[in-house]
């Protein structure tokens, strides 16, 4: 990935904006000087750092402040790209970082499409871990989650139907045929996926099942750390900055 593109994505990514600093010390590793022949001599020196051993061919390493400059260019340049007609989104300065945002001619659009967006959804830690048991061993019945989770599903499965992120799939075909429980398209589409296939791993899952849940008490016994009466979603994290930058 050039060094173009990391920054671009950092800056994409951030939810306040990124100094550059911040992005200095991510992409330090891909920053290496540029190296620019003399023109009245056989010499190649770095406009970066100090001269290049044509014999050796040793690159100096780059000191702090060119990483910094060199970044700051960068930004520059992508300002400039998005700052044409072409894009629907800008690079702004704000507070002392960079982040995007949808440009101001675009607000009443921007404004029309937030309030059409589905509200995030907040689920428990039990739904949580109901609605995983159903997505890793999909289809499945109620007795069956119940076996997994140790604990009586059946009023959480009500609130993963009313949430429209599960649906029954038909009966077993054993003894009182209970119903089978799968995910849903709606499913997909709220943690971004393509096919159920993209799950991560069990143990993926369970440790951003426990990171959540942690914060949530956190929350819960420090109010002022964030909203400490809200159900969250851990899979739910990815970036959005059209709809979370609706400025004028």
């Amino acid at each position: 990935m050039s060094l173009k593109a990391e920054i671009e994505a950092i800056i994409y990514a951030t939810e306040t904006p990124v100094t550059v600093e911040q992005i200095a010390a991510l992409v330090k590793n891909s920053v290496t000087p540029e190296a620019v022949p003399e023109t009245d001599s056989d010499k190649v020196v770095s406009i970066d750092a100090s001269p290049i051993d044509v014999n050796t061919g040793v690159v100096p390493p780059m000191t702090d402040a060119a990483i910094r400059a060199r970044v700051r260019n960068v930004i520059e340049e992508l300002t400039t790209e998005y700052a044409s007609g072409n894009h629907g989104i800008e690079i702004r300065s704000v507070a002392g970082g960079y982040r995007m945002a949808t440009k101001p001619e675009h607000h009443d659009l921007m404004r029309g499409f937030a309030k059409s967006l589905k509200p995030p959804i907040r689920l428990s830690l039990a739904a949580l871990e109901t609605l995983a048991v159903i997505a890793y061993k999909q289809p499945v019945t109620v007795p069956e989650i119940n076996e997994v989770r140790g604990v009586d599903a059946g009023g959480v499965i009500t609130t993963l139907l009313d949430r429209k992120l599960i649906t029954t799939a038909g009966r077993k075909q054993v003894i009182g045929r209970p119903i089978l429980y799968k995910t849903t398209k709606e499913f997909l589409m709220r943690f971004g996926l393509n096919e159920v296939s993209e799950l991560p791993s069990m143990e993926e899952f369970e440790k951003l099942v426990s990171e959540s849940f942690q914060s949530e008490m956190f929350e819960a016994e420090n109010p002022a750390a964030g909203t400490s009466n809200t159900e969250t979603n851990p899979l739910e994290n990815q970036h959005d900055a059209t709809a979370e930058s609706v400025e004028s």
